[in-house]
């Protein structure tokens, strides 16, 4: 499976940014999607992610500001950030976890979609 995202930008502080990220049709289950976040010198962190059956994680940093939504039949996740602050700015990027169903023992997958540049400034 193939993540591809988009969405990221340029915004001042407190603006909004909505970011996308599609997975290709394969014959992969998908278990988890989300994103992660990497600043300039820091490690990737996660950042929110949603079950297949809708239910959603967040870092506490984003908690209140940020909001992921799927949407099953296209095999894409949405994250509406709101409130955004300088430290907001980072790389995100798209993550999946599954498997293929049928396989035994069962083959899992952890692929990644490449990053897209938030930058959050005045």
């Amino acid at each position: 499976v193939q993540l591809q995202a988009s969405g990221g930008g340029l915004v001042q502080p407190g603006g909004s940014l909505r970011l996308s990220c599609a997975a290709s049709r394969s014959s992969v289950s998908i278990s988890v999607m989300g994103w992660y976040r990497q600043a300039p010198g820091k490690q990737r962190e996660p950042v929110a992610f949603i079950t297949s059956e809708g239910t959603p994680n967040y870092a506490d940093s984003v908690k209140g500001r940020f909001t992921i939504s799927g949407d099953n039949a296209q095999n894409t996740v949405f994250l509406q950030m709101n409130s955004l602050k300088p430290e907001d700015t980072a790389v995100y990027f798209c993550n999946a976890e599954g498997y293929y169903p049928g396989t035994y023992p069962i083959r899992y997958i952890n692929t990644w979609g490449q990053g897209t540049q938030v930058t959050v400034s005045s």
